[in-house]
C-alpha cells in the first residue's frame, strides 16, 4: 500500500511563497497519477493540482492557476507543490493524493497524505 508523508506547510504573509513535498513510499510512484487537494475550516475539500505518472499533463483548479505549480520527481518518489503570491484565502490544510482521477469534471484519488497545514497571514 503507498504511503504519503507531506512537509513543508507553515505560517506565511500574504504575497509569500511555500513549497510543499509528498513523498510517496510503498509502491511504484512512477505509475501514480498524484495530486494535491486542500481543505479549509469548515468548508469541504478541494482539488488543487494534479499531474499525471510521466509529469507531462498538469491540472490546475482555476483559483490557483498562474500562483501554484505541481511538478514530480520520479527518482525521489516525491511530488511538490510550489505556492507562489500567497492568499489568505489559500489558508488551509494540504493534502497529498495518489491515484488521481477525474470524471465529470470532479477529481478524485484513492490515497491520501495526513495533510500539512498552510496558513497565510493578511
Amino acid at each position: 500500500q503507498v504511503k504519503l508523508v507531506e512537509s513543508g506547510g507553515g505560517l506565511v504573509q500574504a504575497g509569500g511563497s511555500l513549497r510543499l513535498s509528498c513523498v510517496a513510499s510503498g509502491g511504484d510512484f512512477s505509475k501514480l497519477n498524484m495530486g494535491w487537494f486542500r481543505q479549509a475550516a469548515g468548508d469541504e475539500r478541494e482539488f488543487v493540482a494534479g499531474i499525471t505518472w510521466g509529469g507531462d499533463t498538469k491540472m490546475y483548479a482555476d483559483p490557483v492557476k498562474g500562483r501554484f505549480t505541481i511538478s514530480r520527481d520520479n527518482v525521489a518518489n516525491t511530488v511538490y507543490l510550489q505556492l507562489n503570491s500567497l492568499k489568505p484565502e489559500d489558508t488551509a490544510v494540504y493534502v497529498c493524493a495518489a491515484q488521481l482521477s477525474q470524471l465529470s469534471g470532479r477529481y478524485y484519488a484513492e490515497i491520501w497524505g495526513q495533510g500539512t497545514l498552510v496558513t497565510v497571514s493578511s
